[in-house]
């Protein structure tokens, strides 16, 4: 699976995210800022994105996938992410 594979996936379902998107091979880390997270709690962020890849992961196709995900609101009171540009 290629970042772009990842990306696309990610915003089809979420398409304000900003991400950022690094690693190789089959292993990856995500940060993610997106509104639609404002209502959901830390657990349910990452599921819902795990939930996406779930053949993937399970196949070995897609190795790891570490992700963050934050709030717009979130990411401005000093969150610890770098400023990321959209991809």
């Amino acid at each position: 699976m290629n970042e772009q594979d990842i990306i696309d996936r990610v915003k089809q379902l979420y398409a304000d995210a900003v991400i950022d998107l690094a690693g190789a091979d089959c292993s990856f880390e995500m940060y993610i800022i997106s509104s639609a997270f404002e209502d959901m709690n830390t657990l349910q962020r990452q599921q819902s994105i795990l939930a996406l890849f779930k053949d993937e992961l399970a196949s070995g196709k897609l190795h790891a996938l570490s992700v963050k995900v934050k709030t717009p609101k979130e990411q401005g009171r000093g969150s610890g992410l770098v400023q990321i540009a959209e991809l």
